[in-house]
């Protein structure tokens, strides 16, 4: 387990976190609602200092205003296609659940990102507390999908993608910290429509982190500090056409015990000694530092 970042690079509340091959981590600040571009150099990692994101670039939603609280960030395939945020709440009016996935162009120029597309999801989920929704967001495959026989609860047969419209290809995988589960939604890039197509439960009192093996198919799920930084892991059970548990795990020697919401894994590609990298985000900024490296085996676990 190292530190990636240099102390005090942030102060805290870096939470959501994925990889973008090579050597990209891309993380966001929650109550900033700030979107940081970090970029590796020797053993280490920091903010990309070109192009306005040194300090990190601000996120809107759609109509220029408001402070998502971005707790969650994903790729459906690179950044030049859009990065997804998922924020449970704008935190200019705290007291409100919007659980929200938006999208933005980080191709675009300037210091703020205004989000070219939110599907707001609060009403296909169960009631939560403002500050206990969205925490994670992750992006599945329609080839990895129907190559298991993925179910569609909404329509009670396996997922065929072309019941649904314009959503790209593949599903957006979220998880809710009150709830302890992770849902499954296409997204309509045009009507901006969203469809609940399956819903996952876990061993875990609240998600906080989630991030798609996209080599082996695992489903990584994590809790932070709440429930001891464990991890629990799914795969698609080929019968069932539902992810299954397959795995728990407690936190890696060296974690420290801290509010580690964020998860990234590296691709296979990365793969050097039979491993590769594992990330998490600190929150808390346990000690100065909030981005931490591990080791993965490669292969299915």
């Amino acid at each position: 387990m190292r530190t990636l970042d240099s102390e005090d690079t942030f102060e805290s509340d870096l939470s959501g976190l994925t990889y973008e091959a090579p050597g990209v981590l891309w993380a966001t600040d929650n109550l900033s609602a700030k979107l940081f571009r970090l970029l590796k150099s020797g053993g280490s990692y920091a903010p990309d200092t070109s192009d306005d994101w040194a300090s990190g670039k601000r996120l809107r939603y759609p109509n220029g205003r408001g402070t998502p609280d971005a707790e969650g960030v994903t790729l459906a395939a690179t950044s030049a296609a859009g990065v997804y945020v998922c924020a449970e709440r704008d935190t200019d009016d705290p007291s409100v659940s919007r659980l929200s996935v938006l999208r933005y162009d980080v191709t675009a120029a300037g210091a703020t990102l205004t989000a070219t597309h939110e599907w707001n999801l609060t009403a296909h989920l169960p009631e939560v507390g403002a500050n206990a929704g969205l925490e994670a967001v992750t992006w599945a495959a329609d080839s990895l999908l129907t190559a298991h026989h993925f179910f569609d609860e909404s329509r009670a047969r396996a997922y065929v993608p072309s019941d649904y419209g314009e959503h790209g290809a593949g599903l957006f995988l979220v998880g809710v910290e009150e709830t302890g589960k992770v849902y499954a939604f296409a997204l309509n890039h045009e009507s901006g429509a969203a469809t609940l197509v399956a819903s996952i439960s876990t061993p875990l009192a609240g998600v906080m982190g989630l991030e798609l093996d996209r080599d082996t198919g695992s489903l990584w799920a994590s809790c932070d500090d709440t429930c001891d930084n464990q991890s629990a892991v799914f795969g698609i059970d080929d019968a069932l056409g539902r992810f299954v548990l397959e795995r728990r795990f407690t936190p890696p020697s060296g974690l420290p015990d801290s509010n580690n919401e964020g998860i990234a894994l590296a691709p296979h590609t990365a793969c050097s000694g039979g491993v590769k990298p594992f990330f998490w985000t600190d929150d808390a900024d346990a000690d100065g530092f909030s981005v931490r490296e591990g080791s993965l085996s490669c292969g299915c676990l």
